[in-house]
């Protein structure tokens, strides 16, 4: 398509509207959604758009063309930065491995996140027993009451006597 080449020659664009409609077909398929799904999605994101549409954006010839608000609803229902929107997809990474590196960033953020919430609470326990010196022995009791296994009610007694999760 006109745009998509640089000065007529064979080397692509950095960033396109080409692109932008290799990666809604690509990040669509990823995350397992319909044309149907990926429509209502772009819709409550606040730009009308209905199945066609997309099937006409990732599939027709002439490719259906994307305006600045629908790369921008893209963009955010995939949560994406625009710029990487609007990237080549990158070569040597099939449908399945972009599943699995999908799969593996959510598991790092959630772990990531409950990280931090087990660093808060453990930050929160020390200061409490820091006032309190003498509930030490009970905090640890609840910790193995909870938790059933010696082994980590200890783990975590050790986090918090350490004063966080963090070193």
């Amino acid at each position: 398509m006109a745009g998509d080449k640089h000065d007529g020659g064979d080397v692509p664009l950095l960033y396109s509207e080409g692109n932008i409609a290799a990666r809604v077909a690509l990040e669509r398929e990823v995350r397992g959604w319909s044309t149907i799904e990926l429509a209502d999605r772009v819709s409550k994101a606040g730009v009308k758009m209905n199945q066609t549409a997309v099937w006409r954006i990732e599939n027709a010839t002439p490719r259906r063309r994307i305006n600045v608000d629908e790369a921008l609803a893209f963009a955010r229902v995939f949560e994406l930065p625009l710029e990487e929107l609007m990237s080549p997809p990158l070569e040597g990474l099939d449908l399945d491995s972009r599943r699995l590196v999908q799969e593996a960033v959510e598991a790092y953020y959630e772990t990531r996140d409950a990280e931090d919430r087990l660093h808060q609470a453990v930050v929160g326990i020390a200061e409490h027993i820091q006032a309190r010196p003498d509930s030490s022995r009970a905090i640890h009791e609840q910790c193995l009451r909870l938790m059933g296994e010696e082994r980590d009610a200890r783990t975590l007694t050790e986090y918090i006597e350490g004063g966080g999760y963090y070193r």
